[in-house]
């Protein structure tokens, strides 16, 4: 499933994010995050990010997160493009998810 967010995923609407992920869960389907249209990312996102790749990872369900030079950017000051498996696209994390 590839959910695509645009905005800003910070402490504002991290709970709507939150929300949003924990009633996808059920579906048994590995998650894509498309963050390419978010114009802003805080910790308040990241640790959403962080909760859902451990949400996912519990529920044995595949995570990647596409981000676009910002938010890469920001996902690596903090070393967390591992943990995300963030990829520079929605074709790489696919390709990731499938294999």
């Amino acid at each position: 499933m590839v959910f695509t967010f645009k905005g800003q995923l910070d402490a504002f609407s991290e709970k709507q994010f939150k929300t949003f992920v924990a009633d996808n869960l059920n579906n048994d389907l590995p998650f894509v995050i498309d963050l390419t249209k978010i114009d802003f990312l805080d910790s308040s996102g990241l640790g959403a990010l962080v909760q859902a790749a451990k949400e996912c990872k519990k529920s044995k369900l595949g995570f990647s997160v596409v981000g676009n030079s910002r938010v890469a950017q920001t996902i690596k000051l903090v070393r967390l493009g591992d943990f995300l498996n963030l990829k520079s696209s929605l074709e790489d994390a696919l390709n990731y998810l499938k294999n």
